[in-house]
């Protein structure tokens, strides 16, 4: 098998922040159930300031720094590198994202479009500490499940989120559930998944089953798939109808 590959555009968001986004882009709307992927770069001074949200749900996963989320509800929480913070915009929200700290904080954003039945749903918001994140250390690998068995995140849509890295010379399968859909990201190094190479900064589409992975040089990279809904997406900037 052969899996698409897929280059993220580089943009400026929010208030200075850099991002590479997978989709909404030129090449892709959106990747049912997934609506947003961006990974993220927060230099001090920037980040996201108030702005609201309907209709979907939000994984921030922290990958270096920290992240401040404060929104209208009265949640005010700081994560670290590790964790995640995840919350549901329903019927409406509004919110901030800013660095906590003085380096850059780095991590990836994910929407994901809600069922039609919860799009009304009051907003709810959770966050998940490094440490509460199941781990697994092996020869030549380590794998973190972000979302999955284990994990104590709860998405409204049934979804697996690995963060895997690979030493040199190190090769990993990650099982994709049936008639699940998603992307394989690379965050650091070079890979090659079912004959297809990747490198930092690019990804591919990948559909259920073994998701396999061989690596030279050492990578990081992230697996995540979710069950598609089958509804329509009809995003307008923050909201997803």
């Amino acid at each position: 098998m052969s899996y698409a590959k897929v280059t993220p555009q580089s943009i400026s968001e929010g208030a200075g922040a850099r991002i590479r986004r997978l989709f909404p882009g030129p090449e892709r709307d959106n990747l049912d159930p997934f609506v947003l992927f961006d990974e993220f770069e927060i230099p001090p001074g920037t980040g996201f300031p108030e702005h609201p949200h309907r209709g979907f749900e939000v994984i921030t996963y922290v990958l270096q720094g920290a992240m401040h989320h404060r929104d209208d509800q009265g949640n005010d929480s700081v994560v670290g590198a590790g964790g995640l913070q995840h919350f549901s915009a329903g019927s409406g929200i509004v919110h901030s994202e800013m660095p906590a700290g003085d380096g850059t904080t780095r991590g990836i954003q994910l929407w994901l479009n809600l069922p039609r039945s919860d799009k009304g749903m009051a907003p709810a918001y959770a966050s998940v500490e490094a440490a509460e994140i199941p781990e697994t250390k092996l020869d030549g690998y380590r794998v973190r499940t972000v979302a999955g068995p284990g994990s104590p995140l709860a998405a409204h849509t049934p979804l697996l989120y690995l963060d895997i890295e690979l030493a040199p010379g190190g090769e990993h399968a990650a099982w994709v559930p049936p008639g699940f859909t998603g992307v394989l990201y690379v965050l650091r190094g070079e890979l090659v998944s079912d004959s297809t190479p990747a490198q930092a900064g690019e990804a591919m589409l990948i559909g259920e089953g073994d998701v396999r992975v061989t690596t030279g040089p050492g990578a990081r990279y992230v697996v995540i798939a979710g069950k598609p809904l089958g509804e329509p997406i009809r995003q307008h900037g923050p909201y997803v109808d």
